[in-house]
């Protein structure tokens, strides 16, 4: 094995179609239940492998980003895999940080998928989602991709039928939202009953799974528990939800604990009118990518050092 091996990858941002907060565990995480989507919205990562006997990790970018998820995923796949090489990344964040989409996570199951290809070794599902695991509750979630059930921590996943195509809107205002102040707010109102009946609510939910609002031509809203205490911090992102609620979008949601939140239309049309809307506040254009869409651009990035379309994607020089 010789040569410098390259790839340019998409890393692409999540949405949380619904998100219930149930009680704090004793390991300190919060016991959730979620769906998780992936959206177009990515940052793209360049990298280059190079076997050598010593390794070496260095990361370059468009921002500055302390202790970042991509160098130390790197570090633990290469323990994992009993290899050493020289990596280099080029990370164009496009993904806006602290907005509750995910990017970082996104990143770091980047180059688990990756890193293995490129250096020729194989790591096992089961062991890339115990890695992710320890880089964040997100991260195993991007290891799959399309749409899921987030238990637990989030980290414990169940796939959901990808649903029709559908387009939106992420408004993301000039806002930081602290996710530690969020769930401290937030632990106050978990009672026993409470928690009882969001599980049923939630439970109602995934099973409807991509089914369509009588007669809205949306998807059936969800719930972000998030929203009612980050609403009170910051009323201008319930501003933000009412006027794409306005606008039609079905559903209208804040992703994660915020500051992002998003609007998806039926008639995509209508996005255009709504982008211009919106003066103070950054604002993307978004589609929603499916599992089967998901793992095609990921095969299509490595198609040259993979040997066919399997998942997670296998090195052509794995021996």
């Amino acid at each position: 094995m010789s040569g410098v091996r390259r790839a340019r990858l998409l890393a692409f941002a999540k949405i949380n179609l619904d998100l219930r907060v149930l009680y704090r565990r004793p390991d300190d995480y919060h016991e959730l239940r979620t769906i998780f989507q992936t959206i177009s919205l990515a940052d793209t990562i360049d990298i280059a492998f190079t076997p050598s006997r010593r390794t070496g990790i260095r990361l370059r970018g468009n921002v500055d980003i302390p202790d970042n998820l991509i160098t130390r995923a790197a570090g633990l796949a290469l323990d994992a895999m009993g290899a050493t090489g020289e990596v280099e990344f080029n990370l164009r964040k496009r993904i806006p940080m602290g907005a509750g989409l995910g990017g970082g996570s996104s990143d770091a199951a980047a180059v688990l998928l990756a890193l293995p290809v490129l250096a020729g070794r194989t790591i096992a599902l089961p062991a890339l989602l115990k890695l992710a695991g320890q880089l964040g509750s997100d991260v195993p979630f991007f290891l799959l991709g399309g749409a899921a059930v987030g238990v637990g921590r989030g980290t414990e996943l169940y796939p959901l039928p990808d649903s029709a195509a559908r387009h939106g809107v992420l408004v993301v205002p000039n806002v930081r939202v602290s996710t530690a102040e969020a769930y401290r707010r937030l632990s106050p109102k978990l009672t026993g009953e409470c928690q009882e009946n969001k599980i049923v609510s939630f439970q109602s939910t995934a099973w409807r799974g991509g089914e369509k609002e009588s007669g809205a031509g949306g998807l059936r809203p969800g719930e972000n528990d998030f929203e009612v205490v980050v609403f009170e911090q910051h009323p201008e992102l319930k501003s933000i939800k009412r006027r794409l609620l306005k606008f039609g979008a079905r559903p209208a949601m804040m992703s994660g604990s915020g500051s992002a939140v998003f609007g998806l239309f039926s008639d995509h049309e209508k996005i255009p009118r709504v982008i211009q809307s919106f003066r103070k506040e950054q604002v993307i254009s978004i589609a929603l990518v499916s599992r089967a869409k998901y793992r095609l651009e990921w095969w299509k990035r490595l198609r040259s050092h993979t040997r066919e379309k399997l998942w997670p994607p296998l090195s052509r020089y794995a021996g």
